[in-house]
């Protein structure tokens, strides 16, 4: 199904990975994007303010947009023929994420720590919207996506496979600090109000805690996930 995309980084990914079919822009003050199309042979329309907000809606949408065939899913297999020979897998599941832009966040930081793909649910779950694209920057085109039906059959296949599951929860936890992540590994995050679901969080080998001295008792999905894809890349490439 073809998506209206928006936000000059994203546009310009599109572009670059030759996905964007036609690019529609406010004013040449994107000229960048304008050379861009020409050296790739894209159409470029010129467009008002008020055309571009029937397109895309009222959003930030940075005076760029452009017409694509919509973003694809991975499958699991897929994600992990790609993973390179010799390096440690590290995956990323989603349990119940509805905000676009913390997967769009979620996807940036995934992007930038070497996250080898991303594992959504069919149900409750938000999937691979414009919104989503427009905050990763264009990550989005550069880690792959897989949505299952099942999260608990899928990381009960993926641990048969020599995974470990590490769940971002309260109970029975330890330090996130304490944790050699050296190991090919899931990393599960729950959804933003209600955290993992009882049947996920079952399945799960190890669960760990980021200690807080604040008043807030929790930190935002995005937030919490980059802090700890950070140390699971600390983890595997010390000083």
């Amino acid at each position: 199904m073809k998506q209206w995309i928006y936000g000059r980084n994203t546009v310009r990914e599109l572009i670059k990975n030759h996905k964007a079919q036609q690019v529609v822009i406010i004013d040449r003050t994107n000229n960048d994007l304008v050379k861009l199309c020409k050296e790739n042979h894209i159409k470029v329309r010129m467009v008002s303010k008020k055309d571009m907000i029937q397109l895309v809606g009222q959003v930030s949408h940075q005076g760029a947009a452009c017409e694509i065939d919509g973003y694809d899913y991975a499958s699991i297999d897929e994600i992990l023929q790609d993973i390179p020979e010799g390096k440690q897998p590290c995956l990323l599941m989603l349990d119940g994420l509805e905000d676009p832009h913390n997967l769009g966040a979620i996807l940036r930081t995934c992007d930038a720590v070497g996250v080898d793909g991303v594992i959504i649910g069919k149900k409750r779950s938000v999937g691979l919207t414009p919104t989503v694209a427009k905050v990763s920057t264009g990550a989005i085109d550069h880690i792959k996506v897989a949505q299952v039906t099942n999260l608990t059959r899928t990381l009960d296949d993926l641990k048969k496979k020599g995974f470990w599951a590490v769940a971002c929860e309260n109970e029975n936890s330890q330090d996130y600090r304490a944790v050699d992540y050296n190991m090919p590994l899931v990393l599960v995050i729950g959804s933003e109000g209600f955290g993992i679901s009882r049947l996920v969080k079952e399945h799960c080998d190890i669960n760990v805690v980021l200690p807080m001295v604040g008043h807030v008792t929790s930190l935002n999905a995005s937030v919490a996930t980059a802090v700890l894809l950070y140390q699971v890349f600390q983890s595997r490439h010390p000083l």
